[in-house]
């Protein structure tokens, strides 16, 4: 058995390690505003760096944040955060960030995939480290004004300081993590779990599992509305028991029918040969496979030809047509209710 992680908290952090330290945050996204706002929040000299013609300059400065080019914000800082797209970051280190480094800053992360695949390598005089919060990126930045965290990966892939954990640490608390827990782990281990997670579970797994569910009925002869309202919209019914208690809490919540049929249907839907394709999928995250076929797909080269095939092939499926008249039902949707209450 793996030897159990190290999670750190409030107590273990040390937030003023940051004083006189200007931390750049690269981009300024789902996570990017979260980061960038929330370090502000706790006290942190916080810059944005955007690309020149940015759609979020102005929402940055609207924020009451300094806004520079990427290459001027790493030039100013000790500290740089990058949270653009991953296909993006390579080009952009490479013309922005590496010539502007300085002996003693420290490369931050909140994805492992440039640096353990190999596509960006920074100099040995600085600290490559990562905070990886596990939640979007909206969420990071409300549950902090609330008093909260969420809880949040630390790791460290380079220590040339002799500080490289401890200058993480204080990082993940000024944005709200050690209130939650940090816990430790490497840039390999995230890397190759998230992408295995997000394809074989959350993302792939889930939503393949779902439309088979729907396809199955329509082909049946049922209705698509009740085929979509028992295989698709109950879906965050379930997930959302068990995000609060776990597989039993939302067993306990459920009929015994449902339960009793969760147990012997399980393992005839994720058979052996599905365990087989998930072991072949966490394969070819690990050997690069994946990484590789992704980058190439997303490079001038590829022009996305085969990602932009596959997202219009998802939005055609006829469970998105449904799904759309579906939701304008819901009482809590404000956008083009059917019927009015």
């Amino acid at each position: 058995m793996a030897q159990q992680a190290r999670i750190f908290y409030q107590q273990d952090c040390n937030v003023s390690l940051l004083e006189g330290k200007k931390i750049a945050i690269i981009g300024y996204g789902s996570q990017g505003h979260a980061h960038a706002l929330n370090l502000k929040d706790s006290g942190c000299d916080v810059i944005v760096g955007l690309y020149e013609g940015s759609k979020s300059w102005k929402k940055a400065e609207d924020q009451g944040l300094k806004v520079y080019t990427a290459a001027e914000a790493a030039k100013q800082a000790d500290i740089i955060m990058i949270l653009i797209n991953d296909e993006k970051q390579k080009a952009m280190y490479e013309k922005d960030i590496a010539p502007n480094l300085k002996a003693g800053d420290m490369l931050m992360f909140a994805h492992g995939f440039n640096i353990h695949y190999g596509l960006i390598v920074p100099p040995k005089d600085v600290d490559v480290t990562m905070i990886a919060p596990k939640a979007p990126g909206h969420t990071v930045r409300s549950e902090y004004q609330a008093g909260k965290g969420t809880p949040m990966l630390v790791a460290v892939q380079q220590d040339a300081t002799g500080k490289a954990l401890d200058m993480a640490l204080a990082y993940g608390a000024a944005i709200g993590g050690a209130r939650a827990g940090l816990l430790e782990t490497t840039f390999r281990t995230e890397t190759e779990t998230d992408l295995f997670g997000e394809q074989a579970v959350l993302c792939g797994g889930v939503c393949a599992l779902m439309q088979a569910g729907f396809d199955t009925l329509c082909e049946a002869g049922y209705d698509p509305r009740n085929a979509y309202f028992e295989c698709i919209h109950e879906m965050k019914l379930i997930v959302d028991l068990i995000y609060q208690s776990g597989f039993a809490g939302m067993r306990y919540s459920i009929s015994n029918t449902a339960e009793y049929g969760d147990y012997i249907t399980g393992p005839k839907i994720i058979t052996e040969d599905t365990r087989k394709a998930m072991k072949k999928i966490l394969s070819d995250i690990q050997d690069g496979t994946f990484a590789k076929d992704f980058l190439l797909d997303m490079s001038p080269a590829g022009g996305q030809v085969h990602f932009k095939m596959l997202r219009q092939k998802a939005a055609e499926h006829p469970s998105e047509k449904v799904g759309a008249e579906i939701r304008k039902l819901y009482s809590w949707s404000n956008d083009e209710k059917l019927i009015n209450n």
